[in-house]
């Protein structure tokens, strides 16, 4: 059976099981950028993500010894879910390695949804040392491997959302955007587009700190990358999958990579505008309409929102990262005289009106006459750091500009 086979008998398997997650056109979106902007809401589904159609669909297919014996799979958050909940519905027995580092939310969801049926081990700091875990755990105790994304069974749940967006639309469909993270989801929306609107360009969007399968493709090589940026945790993988490499190299038009502050500026915006709650990988499709306003003027634009399995606890995080990428947050390390009043010139005579001091940190050492100190500073304006470098030359401030030295300012300012 071919994949377009497999997800069309996917399709048949998940009715009753998954939503039909609503395509609506966004209007701000789409006046924004001149174009009807539909938004494919998986974020809606009970799992809050689409990861319940791949998971569903390959647990069910197993053979009543293979359910008997029990599951384990490998995931940073969405996918367990999807598998939590599926072993609830059919009722195995799942053992569930996540990383460490996943948010306390998504692991407390996978909780919810399993139940009884599954026991969740923290292990690593990556989704490949959860892999590497739950890889051991298959051959040590003959369970089955649920793959998040390279298994034909999973790609084809996947899938199923292209045919939802084909179904929901009389209109023909010009750009869809997909997140891509292993491939999964990408490799089957591309089957179907392929075979029922072969005209209509894939583009696949990764984190800029992630980018395994531009690298794969580019090189004509899947290997792993050396290192990744984990903040999108639904989408950064050190390497895609051996299938969805294979079909995605010739069926993807383009991929983009959209930096990490992008994306949190995107999920701010989304909540503040639309009351829309994503997580990063969500947030991706919609952060990289802007690499592509050109091309897709007057266009009907299908983007695919991944998931909203957001932690709160990361909020702080996401706004400090879109200040930073947006140039409103700005690092410095400046030398102070250990006098009084050196903070009230530094204030008076350094900052403008509207510019505010977020972040502050000095020890003073008596036996000095100068003093370290990391100074935040958010502005209203990302055009007014010039004159606050400028004044701070004029007015004898030795300093150090931590924004364009990471090494130094993860040190600093974690």
């Amino acid at each position: 059976m071919n994949l377009f086979d497999e997800i069309q008998l996917a399709s048949e398997q998940l009715k009753g099981v998954v939503s039909l997650t609503p395509l609506t056109q966004n209007l701000n979106l789409s006046d924004e950028f001149d174009a009807t902007i539909l938004l494919k809401r998986e974020d809606l589904q009970m799992v809050r993500s689409y990861k319940i159609r791949g998971a569903y669909n390959k647990m069910s297919a197993l053979t009543d010894d293979e359910k008997l014996q029990g599951i384990v799979c490998a995931s940073a958050g969405n996918h367990a879910q999807g598998v939590a909940y599926s072993c609830h519905l059919l009722q195995i027995k799942g053992v569930i390695y996540m990383p460490k580092t996943t948010p306390k939310q998504k692991i407390k969801q996978v909780q919810l949804f399993g139940k009884s049926y599954v026991e969740i081990v923290l292990t690593g700091d990556t989704f490949d040392d959860a892999y590497a875990s739950a890889v051991e755990d298959k051959i040590k105790n003959d369970r089955v491997f649920i793959h998040p994304f390279d298994d034909i069974k999973v790609i084809a749940g996947q899938g199923t959302i292209g045919l939802e967006i084909l179904s929901s639309t009389p209109n023909p469909i010009d750009y869809v955007f997909v997140p891509i993270g292993g491939g999964g989801l990408a490799a089957g929306l591309s089957e179907v587009f392929t075979r029922l609107s072969p005209k209509t360009k894939i583009i696949g969007v990764e984190p800029l700190g992630a980018p395994s399968m531009q690298t794969a493709i580019e090189s004509g090589s899947n290997a792993p990358l050396v290192s990744i940026d984990k903040f999108v945790d639904g989408a950064a993988v050190k390497q895609v999958g051996k299938l969805t490499f294979e079909i995605c190299k010739d069926r993807l038009a383009d991929i983009v990579l959209v930096p990490e502050g992008k994306v949190c500026t995107t999920i701010l915006r989304l909540y503040n505008e639309e009351a829309m709650v994503v997580e990063p990988a969500g947030a991706l499709t919609i952060a990289a309409l802007d690499f592509y306003k050109e091309k897709i003027k007057g266009k009907n634009v299908v983007c695919i929102v991944s998931g909203s399995n957001n932690d709160i606890e990361r909020t702080a995080e996401i706004k400090e990262r879109s200040l930073l990428y947006e140039g409103l947050m700005h690092y410095f390390m400046v030398q102070f005289p250990q006098r009084p009043g050196a903070l009230k010139d530094f204030v008076n005579f350094i900052l403008g009106p509207e510019d505010d001091i977020t972040y502050f940190q000095f020890a003073k050492k008596n036996s000095r006459e100068m003093g370290s100190v990391v100074v935040g500073i958010e502005l209203k304006n990302k055009k007014d750091i010039v004159n606050i470098k400028t004044k701070m030359i004029e007015n004898g401030f030795d300093f150090n500009y931590l924004n364009d030295k990471p090494d130094l300012f993860t040190q600093l300012i974690g």
